[in-house]
């Protein structure tokens, strides 16, 4: 999954999505500049990630964004009256992040963590990728915050209705600020065979409890 996360942010921040729409829309062929002046093109080197969970997932990513030469800010918990060593304030990473990267599982205290309230305080220029769980954003909220410019773009490869019905909110139309995967950031050959390896131990575990 980080691996995931970090294309989809990088898909992002060079906005490869709209320009190979432009691409084959006859774009490269038509215009003197290229279409380059149409999508903004943004490095990764010197920007901020705020990582919102600190799992084997969000480490990970930090870990790529800092080869990338990136600052890494890790969330502490939304609300927390002291911030615990390692950690920036909840808001703080809000306000700060070029992109921010969800990696906390789902409970009653994350569901809906961001919603239109969040995005106000992000950056204009944000990007927002999430292959954690999809209730963790208030989806509504998602698709105000994009109309309303008040981040750049997102990324999800999880949804709160899986598998979508076709008129979900983020599926209606195809936008160029938004890209949707259909919650594959797991589904790697080294992930998969890890599974069985470990179904198969945890059934023979079983077994020798049981004889």
């Amino acid at each position: 999954m980080p691996e995931h996360a970090f294309a989809l942010m990088m898909a992002l921040r060079r906005n490869l999505v709209p320009y190979w729409r432009d691409i084959y829309a006859g774009g490269g062929s038509g215009s003197p500049t290229f279409y380059a002046e149409l999508h903004p093109v943004v490095d990764l080197y010197g920007s901020t990630l705020g990582i919102i969970g600190s799992g084997h997932g969000g480490k990970r990513i930090g870990q790529l964004a800092e080869a990338f030469g990136m600052r890494v800010l890790f969330a502490d918990r939304k609300g927390a009256t002291a911030v615990r060593p390692g950690y920036s304030a909840f808001d703080e990473v809000l306000r700060e992040s070029d992109v921010i990267s969800l990696h906390c599982p789902l409970t009653e205290e994350t569901r809906h963590l961001c919603g239109i309230g969040e995005f106000e305080r992000m950056k204009r220029t944000a990007s927002l990728v999430n292959t954690a769980r999809g209730g963790i954003v208030d989806e509504a909220a998602l698709v105000e915050a994009l109309d309303r410019k008040l981040i750049a773009n997102a990324a999800f490869d999880v949804l709160e209705q899986e598998p979508p019905a076709p008129d979900h909110p983020l599926l209606r139309n195809p936008r160029a600020d938004l890209i949707v995967t259909p919650h594959v950031a797991w589904r790697t050959q080294v992930a998969m065979s890890r599974l069985v390896t470990q179904l198969a131990a945890g059934i023979e575990e079983h077994y020798a409890q049981v004889t």
